[in-house]
Parts: C-alpha cells; sequence; structure tokens
C-alpha cells in the first residue's frame, strides 16, 4: 500500500515475483484433470457454472481462480481433494509480490500512521471507493488486475480486524473528503466509513484542513510503521516508485514530520465532527 493508496501499477508481477508462475501451473494443472475426464471447456464450464471464456482464461494463467472454483473444479473433476489441496499456493499468490511483502511488515507493526495527502488512505477505503480509484488509473488497468487489486485491498484492511490491532492513525487532507472518486454516491460511502472506522478504539482520523496556514506535510504523503521488535520503518510510493524507507536518519525525519503534522491538524474528535459537516454537505 502506497501513503495514500493512489497508484500501485508497480504491484504489477515482475521478474522477481513468482506469483505468476504459480498462477500458470495451477492453470496447467485444471487443464490436465478436465482433459483426463474427457470434458472440453463447455463440458467442463457448463458443469462448473461457469462459462468457457473463464475457463480458457484460468487454464492459460490469466485469471486466477477462486477458492470456490478449485472446490468445485475438485468435485467436478473427482480429483480427491488434490485441485482444492491447490488453494494454498493460490492464495499465496492471488496478490502482488510488493503488496504481501509490505502486508507482511504491517502484520508486525503495533502502530501503523500515515499522511494521505491524494485520496483515501488504503486501509480506510470502502470496496467501491478503492475500485473507481483502480478504473482512472492510466494506462488502463485490466478487468482482471481491478479485481485482484481491488480484493488485495480488501484483504489487507484485515490487519485491522485482528487479535491486538495495530493503532493506526492517519492524516487526511480536507481536499479528500471532498474530492467525488467514483461519483457522488461513492464519495457519501465513503465518509461515512470513515465515520463509522473512526469510531473504532485503535483507530485516530484527522483532517487537515485546507485554510491551515502552517503545513510540515507538503513534501507529500508518507507512512510509518513500528515493529514490534522496536524498529521503526518508513515507506513512501509516488507515481512509478515504491520505496521502504530503513535508514534511521532518514525514517527520523519522516517521524518529525508526521509528528508536526498531526499537531497542525484538527484534533481526532473535531476531524470526525468535521467529517460529519462534509457529509452533510455532499
Amino acid at each position: 500500500m502506497n501513503a495514500d493508496g493512489a497508484d500501485e501499477s508497480s504491484w504489477e508481477l515482475d521478474p522477481e515475483d513468482e506469483s505468476g508462475a504459480v498462477i500458470a501451473t495451477v492453470g496447467r494443472q485444471l487443464k490436465m484433470w478436465r482433459e483426463a475426464a474427457g470434458l472440453d471447456a463447455a463440458q467442463f464450464g457448463k458443469r462448473m457454472g461457469y462459462g468457457p471464456n473463464l475457463i480458457y482464461k484460468i487454464e492459460r494463467g490469466t485469471r486466477i481462480p477462486r477458492p470456490e472454483f478449485l472446490d468445485k473444479a475438485d468435485e467436478v473433476l473427482e480429483a480427491g481433494g488434490k485441485i482444492a489441496a491447490m488453494k494454498v499456493d493460490v492464495e499465496k499468490a492471488r496478490y502482488p509480490k510488493k503488496v504481501r511483502d509490505l502486508a507482511k511488515l504491517e502484520a508486525q507493526a503495533i502502530e501503523l500512521g500515515a499522511y494521505a495527502a491524494i485520496v483515501a488512505h488504503g486501509l480506510l477505503q470502502t470496496e467501491e471507493y478503492a475500485r473507481a480509484l483502480y478504473a482512472l488509473r492510466r494506462p488502463a488497468y485490466t478487468e482482471d488486475q481491478v479485481e485482484r487489486l481491488v480484493s488485495a485491498r480488501m484483504d489487507r484492511q484485515g490487519v485491522l480486524r485482528q487479535h491486538a490491532a495495530p493503532l493506526l492513525t492517519v492524516v487526511q487532507e480536507e481536499a479528500v473528503l471532498r474530492r467525488p472518486i467514483g461519483g457522488k454516491m461513492v464519495l457519501r460511502r465513503q465518509l461515512e466509513h470513515l465515520l463509522e472506522i473512526g469510531q473504532l478504539r485503535h483507530v485516530e482520523i484527522q483532517v487537515m484542513p485546507t485554510d491551515v496556514e502552517e503545513h510540515a506535510g507538503l513534501a507529500g504523503s508518507l507512512q510509518l510503521m513500528r515493529l514490534k521488535d522496536g524498529t521503526t520503518m518508513g515507506h513512501n510510493e509516488v507515481q512509478q516508485v515504491s520505496r521502504l524507507i530503513t535508514d534511521p536518519k532518514e525514517v527520523q525525519i519522516l517521524d518529525m514530520r508526521y509528528g508536526m503534522i498531526r499537531a497542525q491538524a484538527l484534533t481526532p474528535r473535531e476531524s470526525l465532527g468535521f467529517i460529519e459537516k462534509v457529509l452533510g454537505e455532499t
């Protein structure tokens, strides 16, 4: 996740990402089981309840099969659990490598802090809002890529529901609350979601009003992660660059800036009132 969740184009498969090979292997295995059962793609799709086009995509490795698809395929092809067992590998490969790597760090965090300047922070986005964001990306994502990234984002929000969830503090720009990504209704639901999640004891949302005179975050969005072992890391993503920041001096600068940003923003209580006011105007 980048600091504000705006652009994750760098999360597509790269040469070091084994995801493509895993999905291609699963596709070939499915095709072998289907052919061994004497079924063509149309016949198999009919029994599965899907069109042959989806079957071809999964077998070619261009579409990632969902767990329920593999369970059904195991049943239809009488694979005795061998196809269903591939769910573990598919689940690991479902999301781009950089998403998985960052999610591991977030799972080790006791505190996550972020200043989100452009759009709603990724851990606070509704599914509709996230989908609208990815649909705006240029060059455009394919439908499969959009689905993959939306699923990854929603799955990663599980960190806020886990036992001993980390403290999440987010400072959002006022402009974010007014920018109608996906249209007015999508924005309204996003604002309602912020009000709802902002009530959680381990979540603090603050708003940076547009009319403030002093602003320490003008260099752009940022994210900090304080891990259980005492390590603090920063993360930043802008345009095509995704960067994990581990140098103590650089992390110290980000930490200082974030502390100033929080001090300059509205308090969490004032911020929820501000969001409610914007919702009433939307």
